[in-house]
């Protein structure tokens, strides 16, 4: 009893300790923000921001361009979330429910497009969307991007699928429902906190990436978050680089995923215990 209950001490230490080192960067960001330059460029580290203010937050807001990127990566991103989890959830189902001519290949195919480097695709992606004149336009780059992120969720939505048990359809069809309503009446609600998750990926997918959007947006008034933390960057360096300012512009960029976690979160946690009793 006293070596479990050791065990059980010596991992939550563990747990604490490397839940420190991951949340570290975080803080020194944050942290960071608040504080003028001068004193980030000193030998001695400041742990606290105290003396600090929010003028690195109202310099970064001042810059009209902030607001257009923010725009801009949220358009994407909400197409790219419900597009990718629309087309993965229909895949998932008919590989996970029905027998078909080609379901090996179909299941094949989408485990090998994980496997192509998203690099070499760059020159391909950009001729074909130029060819259809959407560079630079927020249906162009979800195109890129939702294409990029069904794969991965069609694998992660049919395990969801695939762990609920068809007969409990099949007794609900018994009982007098049809197809679609047993469907969506039982099933549907035990597949939520896949969905869910499926769409953090997407979002997350979405919103932080750099190199495709570096390729199909060049213009200043068409970039993303991340484009136009680049360029903030680069627009200090002419002088000397403001890290506060750029702690501070970063700051910015990583709320708007917060709070999307925060607010799936609890849905995740619903969707579960919705469906587990409605099962």
């Amino acid at each position: 009893m006293k070596a479990r209950n050791g065990r059980r001490i010596g991992l939550s230490i563990l747990g604490v300790v490397l839940a420190l080192i991951w949340v570290f960067p975080v803080y020194w960001m944050i942290n960071s923000s608040f504080l003028p330059n001068r004193t980030l460029q000193r030998f001695t580290p400041t742990w606290l921001p105290f003396g600090g203010s929010w003028r690195n937050f109202k310099a970064v807001l001042a810059d009209g361009s902030f607001f257009s990127a923010f725009g801009m990566s949220l358009a994407i991103a909400a197409v790219t979330v419900f597009f990718a989890v629309l087309f993965a959830f229909l895949a998932a189902i008919a590989i996970s429910r029905f027998r078909f001519r080609g379901r090996a290949s179909f299941v094949l195919a989408v485990l090998l497009i994980q496997m192509l480097p998203a690099e070499a695709l760059f020159i391909a992606q950009y001729k074909m969307i130029s060819s259809v004149n959407l560079l630079n336009t927020v249906i162009g780059v979800s195109i890129i991007y939702i294409a990029a992120v069904v794969p991965f969720t069609v694998w992660m939505l049919r395990g969801f699928v695939a762990g609920v048990p068809a007969d409990l359809e099949e007794a609900a069809m018994v009982d007098g429902l049809s197809r679609s309503k047993a469907f969506f009446k039982i099933t549907f609600p035990l597949l939520m906190p896949g969905l869910i998750a499926s769409g953090v990926y997407a979002f997350l997918q979405a919103w932080n990436e750099f190199t495709v959007a570096l390729v199909l947006l060049t213009k200043d008034e068409s970039q993303t978050l991340p484009l136009w933390l680049r360029g903030f960057i680069q627009a200090s360096a002419t002088r000397e680089t403001d890290w506060g300012q750029v702690m501070a512009a970063s700051t910015l960029v990583a709320v708007p995923v917060i709070i999307f976690f925060m607010f799936v979160q609890g849905r995740m946690t619903s969707g579960l215990v919705s469906g587990a009793v409605k099962g």
